[in-house]
């Protein structure tokens, strides 16, 4: 794609960064929404999301620290004043839920938590509340840290090791589609374990993108995150098998340190995942039991229709308990690989959530309205045509050689039109992955003191305050972002890592 018309694409679709989760688009709109609710509305207008009385909940909880944040929410400590226990809230500004199916979305994620609480390897759900300007979800405290740090900090382990790991993770998508839930954006990140010691469950803890399972229906909005989505996402024609395809992802780097599926930029990942070869034969695959590399193989099948199920999963001779998994330590590169990926994920998602949050609430969710907009007849296409007044009522003059230009760099298998994954490829394309007044931002909020440097302490305090990590984390982002090794992030070296994959 030559760079005039990179720079008018720029211009005309607001970009996300590739490693921030890609934004849900719609299923079949509805023909006409709820009359309570308009198109676009300020939290002062709207109706109570969760439909209850509105409550003070600093009268019944104590927020404390920050755990962690994600796109629309902030996660706390939280204690309890009746039992003083503690718990995690996720507290959403009303001012984020910019539509009424924002307001949908949040309203289904509480039914889901209520509807699968108590299950193996589930969060537990404490309750949800309301006050005028937020929603909260109070959940169990799973403060035994994230799947992937966990692992690391042990130092090594097994075969047998991952295959229990694997086993609480296809659990999870065995209760869901059992109970009518298809999750949708299954990833490290998003499980955690419910303590420090040794015998802790893993359990999942987001819910945010899941959706109740419709019988005969095919879903067609684009969810998830690049390196965990499955090739019929990507189509726009899938159903409950995209979890197993995830959870084959996660397997995959518990055994191997990295996503079977990398390139330099989003649209490389979308091509490798739909086309690429999956990749059993490198290092450490000779290592690995046969009967390992068959589930992997298995869970990560091309075509649903011949993806392993979840349930016939936790019946494989290598997963189940007492199986065929071996005590046989998994090679040390896959630690060191895995912490890399970690470490440099971590520093990654940080600073990509700085420059997400320098956005408005409008520019976050603008790829999703402009989509929406553009293609007027709602079939998941844009025409030329579609493209040409799309761009004429955002006041844009391009000259009908300019569109032209537009539409075929855009339309990358040349049919004519541009279907949502060609819009995505356009809008996220990372060939230079970050305007230069993005990454200096991102920088200056490491580099308190302007020096030019980021410190360890300055990194320390930064993560701490994302609750994203500890001084083992630190260590290991600095060895691996830190090229010149004078113990100091510099500002080329911090481009370097926002740039790789």
């Amino acid at each position: 794609m030559g760079n005039c018309v990179r720079r008018m694409l720029q211009k005309i679709f607001h970009r996300v960064p590739c490693d921030i989760p890609i934004i849900s688009t719609p299923e079949k709109l509805p023909s006409a929404m709820p009359a309570s609710l308009s198109s676009k509305f300020s939290s002062a207008e709207m109706e109570p999301v969760l439909q209850m009385p509105l409550c003070d909940l600093s009268s019944m909880f104590i927020l404390e620290r920050e755990l962690g944040r994600g796109q629309f929410g902030v996660t706390y400590l939280c204690t309890e004043r009746a039992t003083g226990g503690s718990f995690a809230c996720k507290s959403v500004s009303k001012r984020k839920l910019v539509d009424w199916r924002d307001i949908d979305d949040m309203r289904r994620e509480v039914t889901i938590l209520q509807h699968l609480s108590g299950q193996p390897n589930v969060v537990e759900f404490r309750g949800a509340y309301e006050d005028h300007e937020k929603v909260y979800i109070v959940m169990e405290l799973c403060s035994g840290g994230e799947l992937f740090d966990r692992i690391v900090a042990k130092g090594s382990y097994s075969e047998k090791e991952a295959a229990a790991v694997c086993r609480s993770i296809v659990t999870v998508v065995n209760v869901c589609h059992f109970m009518g839930v298809m999750h949708r954006d299954l990833k490290p990140e998003n499980f955690l374990f419910s303590g420090a010691g040794e015998g802790s469950e893993l359990k999942v803890t987001d819910f945010g993108l899941s959706v109740f399972i419709e019988e005969g229906k095919v879903y067609q909005g684009i969810v998830g995150s690049a390196y965990y989505v499955a090739p019929e996402v990507l189509r726009r024609s899938y159903g409950k098998e995209i979890d197993v395809w995830s959870a084959g992802i996660i397997l995959y780097i518990l055994l191997s340190g990295v996503p079977p599926f990398l390139a330099e930029t989003e649209k490389g990942i979308f091509d490798a995942i739909l086309h690429g070869k999956l990749d059993l034969e490198s290092d450490p695959w000779p290592s690995i039991s046969p009967a390992a590399k068959d589930l992997v193989e298995k869970m990560l099948t091309r075509d649903p229709k011949q993806r392993i199920t979840a349930a016939r999963a936790l019946d494989h001779p290598w997963i189940r308990v007492g199986g065929e998994a071996s005590n046989k330590p998994i090679g040390s590169a896959v630690l060191t690989r895995m912490r890399q990926f970690r470490a440099m994920n971590k520093l990654k998602k940080l600073a990509l959530n700085v420059i997400a949050e320098n956005l408005s609430t409008e520019e976050i969710k603008g790829l999703n309205v402009m989509f929406r907009n553009m293609d007027a007849d709602g079939d998941g296409t844009i025409t030329y045509e579609e493209l040409q007044i799309g761009l004429t009522k955002l006041g844009s003059k391009f000259s009908e050689s300019e569109v032209k230009q537009l539409m075929e760099a855009a339309d990358v298998d040349k049919n004519g039109t541009i279907d949502y994954t060609e819009f995505i490829a356009a809008t996220m394309h990372r060939h230079k992955p970050l305007k230069e007044e993005d990454l200096l931002e991102a920088f200056r909020y490491f580099d308190n003191d302007g020096s030019g440097l980021i410190t360890r302490e300055e990194l320390k305090q930064a993560l701490a305050k994302h609750g994203m990590g500890n001084d083992a984390t630190i260590d290991e982002i600095i060895d691996d972002v830190d090229a010149d090794k004078d113990g100091r992030i510099n500002y080329a070296e911090f481009v370097a890592m926002m740039r790789r994959e």
